[in-house]
């Protein structure tokens, strides 16, 4: 997965890499569907009917664009079973992840027991984790066609989102980024994800 798939696409970050190699991606995803774990694809998380886990380079390529750091405080968000909280552990952050799916939840804190600096709660998506904002880092792993406004407010200063627009109808990958002058945003590349829920648009209608 790492040569083949990773870093063909620009993944170069050798700790990233190595974090992606250290995490069994089998054993988050459904019984079912581990024999294929590591195609490039998105795949049912274990213990969720809904959940799915992101293609392993789109997230390797949101994570690198994160810049994640030994000690960053790291929201994952709808990150089902929890395997990009175990890379993200494996790279030193602190993780609070934050599900809706509560057979994804359950499923998540038995992958990561033991698993150090990493917590898994179960909350309403849209409204991420104020009680244990801000955040260095938010990684939502879905797409959103409406902007993800309470998270962008959970983050601290200089503080990194990254997660898949669908705003258009087009996915694309994109780094958001808090700085004493505000939020900006920067487009990474082109990409599919699963829309999540807590983040679609509210339909219009015209009379």
């Amino acid at each position: 997965m790492v040569d083949g798939q990773l870093r063909v696409v620009g993944v170069n970050d050798l700790e990233l890499l190595a974090a992606f190699l250290d995490a069994p991606r089998e054993a988050f995803v459904d019984p079912s569907r581990a024999g294929v774990a590591y195609l490039d694809s998105d795949q049912p998380a274990l213990g969720s009917n809904a959940r799915r886990l992101l293609a392993p380079s789109t997230l390797a390529r949101l994570l690198q664009a994160a810049a994640v750091k030994p000690g960053d405080r790291v929201l994952d968000v709808a990150g089902g079973s929890g395997y990009g909280a175990a890379i993200l552990a494996r790279l030193g952050a602190r993780v609070t992840a934050l599900e809706s799916d509560l057979g994804a939840v359950e499923a998540a804190r038995r992958a990561l027991a033991g698993t150090e600096r990493t917590e898994v709660i179960l909350g309403d998506l849209a409204k991420g984790a104020p009680d244990r904002a801000p955040f260095d880092v938010i990684v939502v792993h879905g797409a959103f066609e409406s902007p993800p406004e309470a998270l962008f407010a959970e983050l601290a200063e200089g503080g990194r989102l990254v997660g898949v627009e669908a705003t258009a109808g087009v996915g694309e990958a994109a780094l958001f980024e808090r700085s004493a002058a505000g939020l900006s945003r920067r487009a990474l590349f082109e990409t599919s994800a699963p829309i999540l829920d807590a983040f679609r648009q509210t339909p219009s209608f015209a009379f």
